[in-house]
C-alpha cells in the first residue's frame, strides 16, 4: 500500500538554509532513482514520522516532483544524535514492476516449550534481506518459535515461503536458537580461618 507525502523543493545553498529548515518543522531530503534527476526536496517532519509510525519503513511512499507522480522508499535517514529528530532523508525513486531489496525485522513470536522449561532463547539475526517489488516488501518477518525444544533451532532455510517475496540472506543462516539453561556460579567457598600460631598470645 502507497501512502502519500508533500514535498518542496529546496535550494541546496547556504548550508544554513538545512537549519532553517528543521526550525520550521522541516527535513532536507533528496530523491533520485529511476527515472529522476537528483533533486533536492523538504518534507514536514510530522508527516513523516507519522507514516514510519503507522507503515513501517518499507512502504512505498508517493511524492508529486514537479508535476509527475513519483514511487519512492525511504533508503537512507540520519538523525540528531541526542534528539533522534531526522536531519535528512534519501528517498530512492523505484518501478513498481521490478524487485528491490530491503531489510525486514525478523520478529519472534510464541514461547517455545524449550524457554518454558528454563531454556534460554538466542536470536541471532534481526533483520533478513528481502526482494520484492515496492508494494509486495514486508517491514517485518514473523518467526514462530512456539515448537523449539531445548536444543532446536531455526535457520533461514527453515522458513516458510512466502509468494510476495524472496528471502535473499544466506539460507544456512541460524535465525534463532533455543539454549540449554545456564548453571549456577557455584558460591565461593567461606573464608577458611587462619591457623592459630603456637605460641602466639590472642589478641586482647
Amino acid at each position: 500500500m502507497a501512502v502519500s507525502l508533500s514535498v518542496e523543493k529546496r535550494a541546496t545553498r547556504p548550508r544554513s538554509l538545512r537549519n532553517q529548515l528543521r526550525h520550521e518543522g522541516k527535513v532536507p531530503a533528496i530523491i533520485n532513482g529511476y527515472q529522476v534527476e537528483s533533486t533536492p526536496v523538504s518534507v514536514s517532519a510530522a508527516e513523516l514520522e507519522k507514516i514510519l509510525r503507522d507503515h513501517g519503513a518499507n512502504t512505498v511512499i508517493t511524492m508529486n516532483v514537479d508535476g509527475k507522480k513519483v514511487n519512492t522508499l525511504i533508503r537512507e535517514t540520519q538523525s540528531d544524535t541526542f534528539t533522534k529528530a531526522f536531519t535528512h532523508v534519501e528517498f530512492l525513486s523505484v518501478n513498481m514492476t521490478e524487485e528491490t531489496e530491503v531489510e525486514a525485522e525478523v520478529l519472534l513470536v510464541g514461547e517455545s516449550v524449550g524457554a518454558k522449561s528454563g531454556g534460554v532463547v538466542a536470536q541471532n539475526l534481526y533483520s533478513l534481506v528481502v526482494s520484492a517489488t515496492p508494494d509486495n516488501l514486508p517491514e517485518r518477518i514473523e518467526v514462530d518459535i512456539t515448537n523449539l525444544n531445548i536444543g532446536d533451532s531455526l535457520t533461514v532455510a527453515d522458513l516458510a515461503k512466502d509468494g510476495d517475496y524472496t528471502v535473499v540472506t544466506d539460507p544456512e543462516e541460524q535465525i534463532v536458537a533455543i539454549m540449554e539453561p545456564q548453571a549456577e556460579e557455584p558460591a565461593e567457598a567461606e573464608a577458611v580461618a587462619e591457623p592459630e600460631v603456637i605460641g602466639e598470645k590472642p589478641a586482647e
